[in-house]
């Protein structure tokens, strides 16, 4: 078994529970975690900003233990390798690195791989990646239900909309007080209750909430080409028929038939989405859609990590 110094700046905390070092670790890597200036490998995540002053970015409880972190980070001319790695709408290029991993389309180049970080989300036991969770929604999603039709249950649930959410800021908003004019929208997370002080101390598992609704407003925290992440795969894996708001290169992983997306109809004062909501004949059709019309494969990315631990050790 190869050993491997690794470190990370800027990322989730939770990050070691990822799919890279989980991955690394099924090729036969043991991960050493170290601090920056020690580590063969470096992860630079999207909360990594070197030139921001004062640590603005950084939540003050965590400002001093990443101030240590940013004076442990090698000199540039450091043989050792960087990899940036998104699970926000952060360019692939915000930061220098020898590789880098976010959620950006057509990058022209061998040394970026496009993950979605809904699928840290899947269960990948069938490609014999074991070990990733998904705590926040209570399971793990498959590919093989997420390939099924929504199907009919849905249509039997309350005609009503689940929005799960730590702010309300726009577009949430308006895509809120929408959703609402038409069937009503019952709000959960730190937005709505106060006493929730973080995704993981909700009080609630996704998935269970969900399934006590028909549908789920559920956009996205921005939009980009490229970027989607877990929220309209979770809303299809618990029976909900997704309402979300993200750019028309959705179809790139997602079918948009299975989904309703606002963005297209915002131009129009979002005009053909009561007709949607309040026809049995229109919802049943997208009972009858799968959201992915292709099996996607982990495999690529576990090629793709290969390829970084071979040469952070070599």
């Amino acid at each position: 078994m190869k050993s491997i110094r690794i470190a990370t700046i800027g990322c989730p905390s939770d990050y070691a529970s990822g799919l890279f070092p989980i991955i690394a670790q099924s090729l036969g890597y043991k991960l050493d975690w170290t601090s920056p200036n020690k580590a063969h490998l470096v992860i630079l995540g999207p909360f990594f900003k070197p030139n921001t002053k004062k640590l603005k970015w950084c939540p003050k409880p965590l400002r001093s233990s990443v101030d240590s972190a940013l004076k442990l980070l090698p000199t540039k001319d450091s043989s050792q390798l960087r990899v940036f790695h998104s699970s926000e709408n952060v360019r692939h290029d915000v930061l220098p690195a020898n590789y880098s991993i976010s959620f950006d389309l057509n990058v022209g180049s061998s040394n970026h791989y496009r993950l979605p970080y809904w699928m840290e989300m899947i269960d990948w036991s069938h490609e014999g990646i074991l070990g990733n969770q998904n705590p926040r929604y209570g399971s793990l999603m498959t590919i093989e239900r997420l390939m099924q039709p929504l199907g009919n249950h849905f249509l039997s649930k309350p005609k009503a909309a689940a929005f799960l959410s730590s702010h309300i800021r726009e577009p949430r908003s308006t895509l809120f007080e929408t959703v609402n004019q038409i069937i009503p929208v019952t709000g959960f997370g730190a937005h709505f209750n106060k006493n929730i002080k973080n995704h993981l101390q909700s009080g609630f598992a996704k998935q269970e909430l969900l399934q006590q609704f028909a549908f789920n407003l559920c956009p996205e925290n921005s939009m980009y080409p490229g970027y989607y992440t877990e929220k309209i795969p979770e809303a299809f894996f618990a029976d909900c028929l997704p309402i979300t708001w993200a750019d028309e290169n959705v179809k790139v992983d997602f079918n948009p038939n299975a989904l309703i997306n606002l963005a297209p109809m915002s131009w129009c004062d979002f005009e053909p989405l009561k007709d949607i909501l309040t026809s049995t004949a229109r919802l049943s059709e997208y009972a009858e859609q799968p959201l992915l019309l292709k099996a996607p494969s982990i495999l690529p990315f576990r090629d793709y990590v290969k390829r970084i631990l071979e040469d952070a050790t070599t």
